[in-house]
């Protein structure tokens, strides 16, 4: 049975971040482990007030996790949003100590959320740079949105071509989202030593928030399940246009994860694919 432990934030009544990643894993039939850096009771950009998970508490966390020998069952490690500079170092040392101790280390996506366009970098500055220095080169792969990615390099990215640029110079395979594509197109970009390739659909009015956490869950699923990488990447594309697209036919503001469960390994949203 895989194992997939998730460290970002549960927000209880929207589906975004490690608690919504946790429904696409389990649809996956991926056991999902959810370690909670932050806690909210609804989305943080209504305003609402939560509570950062402190280090003392995060380290207890990790340690029963360990001591229930569940790290060398781990198959797929996903970090996501992180509050204080401290746990990204506790992330750095668990990843590191993790792979010590498994006899088949675990695949590793970071995804690096620091902030997004136009409202640019939304974590502590020291967060970003903690994230930089310490997670993304422990990382398989990351999957920044293009705001990131170009914070990460120290220049801002206008297309698919810059973001492929971006990718080669931070060195780590990439999964990239909000990524222009042709004419009112938005797209996910996969990038990685010797290949890129984007998919892209119709960029809708409005999208619900957690598309991005939701590519990041479908990406590593599919990893772990054993799809070569591209068409992982492909699939997640795939299933993030579904998702947006029911959200704004049936009129809801979150994702309909659990509803589309049995869609999530199937999706049926067409993406317009383009090799770069």
């Amino acid at each position: 049975m895989p194992v997939a432990l998730i460290l970002s934030s549960f927000v209880a009544a929207s589906r975004i971040g490690g608690g919504a990643q946790q429904y696409v894993l389990a649809a996956h039939r991926i056991d999902p482990v959810l370690v909670p850096t932050v806690l909210f009771g609804r989305n943080p950009a209504t305003g609402a007030a939560g509570d950062v998970t402190e280090p003392d508490v995060l380290r207890r966390m990790l340690g029963d996790i360990e001591a229930d020998a569940m790290f060398g069952q781990v198959d797929l490690v996903i970090t996501g949003y992180f509050a204080i500079p401290e746990q990204v170092e506790i992330a750095a040392s668990l990843l590191e100590r993790i792979r010590a101790q498994a006899s088949r280390p675990p695949t590793v996506v970071v995804d690096p959320i620091m902030g997004d366009d136009p409202k640019g970098l939304y974590v502590q500055p020291r967060v970003a740079e903690a994230v930089a220095a310490r997670l993304i080169p422990l990382a398989d792969w990351i999957t920044p949105n293009v705001w990131e990615l170009g914070h990460l390099t120290g220049a801002p990215i206008r297309d698919a071509a810059g973001a492929v640029a971006a990718c080669r110079q931070i060195g780590r395979p990439a999964l990239v989202t909000s990524v222009p594509g042709g004419k009112g197109e938005i797209g996910v970009l996969f990038c990685d030593a010797s290949e890129a390739v984007l998919f892209t659909h119709q960029r809708l009015a409005h999208a619900p928030s957690g598309s991005g956490d939701l590519v990041t869950a479908s990406f590593g699923a599919g990893l772990i399940e054993g799809m070569a990488p591209p068409a992982a990447a492909e699939r997640a594309a795939r299933v993030a246009a579904e998702m947006v697209q029911k959200a704004l036919e049936w009129g809801v503001v979150d994702l309909p994860i659990v509803a589309l469960a049995e869609q999530l390994a199937t999706p049926t949203a067409a993406v317009r694919v383009e090799r770069l």
